[in-house]
């Protein structure tokens, strides 16, 4: 298909931002693959439509004019739309924001934080590497010192984990691999105070603060 206008290229992206912000799910595949045939370069559509829409869906958070439940539902119509997308930015050269290993500590089997987070960090631009739940420190310090990764993400929703979750940290911050790969913490038990105390590089308290803090950490 030949390129169209700037004025229609911009069109197709503004509709996959506009279908992020209402967590269009189900249409987002469509619309990627509709933008993509309109000749819109994937990492425009990528940086102006999909990163920027859920930059804006992290103010509208931030601000209480949106809640978690419209967050996920825009975290899950982003990853939809980057499942098409991802095939095309591969050709291209969009740069990762970096790779962050996530993992909910050993004895917490809750996700739902956790792959809030991932689904943030991805549809700001970086590759995620999902370890799961109830992840023991060794797995953790496996992630940092074979998987490449820039940051390690612990998670934990119950107040009795706090233990595993310090143990953790201060194996990372004991392994080969700490003096490149920060460390994050975050959890509804998990406070900045206990952070500092752990040793952690930083606390973040909803998916939001992760990736502004990801970004910060990373720019350092």
């Amino acid at each position: 298909m030949d390129a169209g206008t700037q004025e229609e290229l911009d069109q197709l992206i503004d509709t996959v931002y506009d279908a992020i912000l209402d967590g269009r799910h189900k249409e987002m595949p469509a619309l990627v693959a509709n933008a993509l045939e309109g000749c819109v370069d994937a990492a425009d559509l990528l940086n102006d439509g999909m990163i920027d829409a859920m930059r804006e869906v992290g103010r509208q958070f931030e601000a209480k004019a949106c809640f978690v439940p419209e967050m996920m539902q825009a975290a899950r119509a982003m990853k939809s739309g980057l499942v098409v997308l991802r095939p095309r930015l591969l050709g291209s050269a969009v740069r990762s924001q970096g790779r962050v290993a996530l993992g909910t500590v050993k004895g917490d089997m809750h996700d739902i934080g956790k792959n809030l987070v991932a689904m943030m960090l991805e549809g700001a631009g970086f590759e995620i590497v999902d370890l799961g739940v109830d992840v023991s420190t060794e797995r953790f310090v496996a992630a940092a010192e074979e998987e490449g990764v820039d940051i390690v993400g612990l998670s934990a929703l119950i107040t009795t984990t706090l233990p595993a979750m310090q143990a953790a940290v201060t194996a990372l911050n004991a392994s080969a691999a700490r003096s490149r790969v920060k460390v994050v913490v975050g959890g509804a038990p998990v406070s900045v105070g206990f952070a500092t105390q752990i040793g952690a590089d930083g606390f973040a308290p909803d998916a939001s603060s992760a990736v502004a803090l990801a970004q910060s950490l990373l720019a350092k």
